[in-house]
């Protein structure tokens, strides 16, 4: 178990395949190195897009069971990258996805129809009650999610953001719901990130080799995503380009929403390492430990001892 290791992580995310588009590299490495890592999910992605033909009969308004084949894809994720605990928030099938639309600003905003049980629409404080079990059963020093806009808008990134951040606070209340364990105050919480100057460079050589579809529509000197971020925003980099190959066989696991001929993909060849296997870190709690010379931590437990 993640609670038994010294250094332990617990990472919030929304959907199966957030995890390792996110911080697959990162998981593969502390995992190597005997660092406790635990996911919680908190949908099972019934509504995401199917890119398998031969699997469109499970889409939401066919069969309506891209949910448990997408926790089959979760399995087999987790598997190369050697991660052996990861939950579902208040168990399988407790939330559902929300689907999500796309805003004429080019963000993903709430689908139109949601379902009864969408974690949009989930009580904040009784889906973090479920994370607040799982913070005291599995101690961990660090937490990492999504910033307060999940990245590009998506509603179960945003309310992941909010119930991890929730979460945080109410369990290192000792007086706090005590039949949930014991407290436990998490020293580091970090939103995931993405470099900004990093992806530019990626563009453009991308563009110069001829490539116009990858990441189409962006333009190496144009606006970006919220999701990239100015090189000052940034707070640690963990190198795990070791473990870039792990996180791409990770990543081709979910095969229902991944195409291997996807930017992923596309920027693994030449930009592989840089793009996927050194994954960065905004620290929004606790104080930050060692940093190097740009300013950046490399480890996300630095300064935290082994406990």
């Amino acid at each position: 178990m993640s609670s038994s290791a010294a250094h332990r992580l617990l990472l919030v995310h929304a959907h199966p395949d957030d995890e390792t588009i996110g911080q697959g590299a990162t998981m593969a490495k502390y995992v190597a190195e005997g660092r406790g890592v635990t996911v919680v999910t908190c949908t099972a992605g019934e509504m995401g897009e199917i890119l398998i033909p031969e699997l469109e009969h499970l889409a939401a308004d066919k069969e309506d069971g891209l949910g448990e084949h997408r926790k089959g894809e979760l399995d087999a994720a987790m598997a190369e990258l050697g991660v052996t605990d990861y939950r579902f928030l208040g168990g399988f099938g407790t939330y559902r996805d929300s689907g999500m639309k796309w805003h004429d600003d080019g963000h993903a905003i709430a689908a139109d129809d949601i379902h009864d049980n969408a974690f949009w629409h989930a009580d904040l404080t009784e889906a973090a009650d479920h994370l607040v079990t799982v913070i005291r059963e599995v101690r961990p020093q660090v937490l990492v999610t999504y910033d307060e806009f999940g990245g590009y808008g998506h509603p179960d990134h945003i309310q992941a953001h909010r119930v991890a951040m929730y979460a945080v606070q109410l369990a290192a209340v000792a007086s706090y719901r005590r039949d949930l364990g014991p407290a436990w105050d998490i020293a580091k919480v970090y939103w995931g990130a993405m470099s900004e100057s990093r992806i530019r460079e990626g563009l453009k050589r991308l563009r110069e080799a001829g490539d116009t579809t990858t990441f189409e529509g962006m333009d190496p000197d144009g606006p970006l995503p919220p999701f990239f971020r100015p090189d000052e925003d940034i707070s640690a980099e963990v190198d795990a380009s070791d473990f870039t190959e792990k996180k791409l066989a990770a990543l081709k696991k979910h095969a229902t929403q991944v195409t291997t001929d996807g930017p992923f993909f596309a920027l693994s060849n030449n930009e592989g390492s840089l793009v996927w296997g050194r994954e960065l870190y905004r620290l929004v709690k606790g104080t930050p430990g060692e940093v190097g010379e740009n300013g950046w931590e490399s480890d996300l437990f630095a300064g935290i001892p082994a406990q």
